[in-house]
């Protein structure tokens, strides 16, 4: 019976982040047919967008994938860019801080408001923070022991995804978030935010791939150099991405601004 119990337990463990994944977007498909009731109208974009990013971060999680990523880095490289680079991307699009500000009862909206206009929160949000936080992260995980302890101690581990998916998303907010954002800066530093993000994600990859790091693992060099390329090419393709959606936002507004000043 212990046994069983315990097979139960790590069963329902396994399953734990499907489930508070589905259960973010039950909300978010909650407020949206809310506003349809309410009778305002909601982007079907941005509803697709929520939903494939909670696809992606749904695929990472599963349970076969999450064996596999345990034992094999190019299996952790895949979780690695679907829960910190092409999740966010469609998770940020869906515009959720914007659906909630019109579904959450007054009080409630105006304290989130508060939020996005205080100091910390700018900080916090802005493009050069978030290239830290998020590039950083990277950095310490592959450059350091700690990508090792995290094969052997499963609280790290998590916290590792935990980060991953906190500061891509952060990343993605800061320079193509369709969200309200005070004061945040110009398209021009965030193309440069977002080159410097390509130029040195690029660099780590091909550093992991030409001196074989991260050190000190059960990898062979051949997966630690797939698991490089992978982040090369899977890199160059979310970040392709979201210079699309930073353009195609830029381009939006122009030709909003065009418009306002014609008339």
């Amino acid at each position: 019976m212990e046994h069983h119990h315990t097979a139960s337990t790590h069963t329902i463990s396994a399953f734990m982040p499907l489930l508070i994944v589905a259960g973010v977007l039950i909300i978010y498909l909650v407020a949206v047919i809310r506003q349809h009731r309410l009778g305002y109208s909601w982007s079907k974009w941005r509803t697709t967008s929520c939903v494939a990013g909670v696809a992606l971060l749904a695929v990472a999680m599963l349970p076969s994938v999450v064996n596999y990523a345990h034992y094999n880095i190019k299996g952790h490289m895949v979780q690695h860019l679907l829960i910190g680079m092409l999740a966010p991307l469609g998770l940020v699009l869906a515009a959720p801080v914007t659906l909630a500000l019109r579904t959450l009862p007054v009080k409630t909206a105006r304290f989130v408001t508060a939020i996005l206009r205080s100091k910390l929160f700018h900080w916090l949000s802005h493009p050069v923070t978030a290239l830290v936080l998020n590039i950083g992260g990277m950095y310490l995980l592959y450059l350091t022991p700690l990508y090792s302890m995290t094969l052997t101690q499963p609280y790290l581990h998590h916290l590792v995804h935990i980060h991953f998916l906190a500061a891509g998303y952060l990343f993605v907010w800061a320079i193509a978030g369709p969200d309200p954002a005070p004061d945040r800066p110009g398209i021009r530093t965030r193309l440069v935010v977002l080159f410097i993000s390509i130029a040195t994600h690029a660099y780590l990859s091909k550093f992991m791939y030409a001196y074989v790091w991260p050190r000190n693992t059960p990898h062979d060099v051949e997966q630690i150099r797939s698991a490089a390329k992978l982040m090369y090419y899977g890199g160059d393709l979310s970040e392709l991405l979201l210079a699309v959606a930073l353009f195609a936002m830029w381009y939006k507004k122009s030709s909003r601004y065009t418009i306002c000043v014609q008339k």
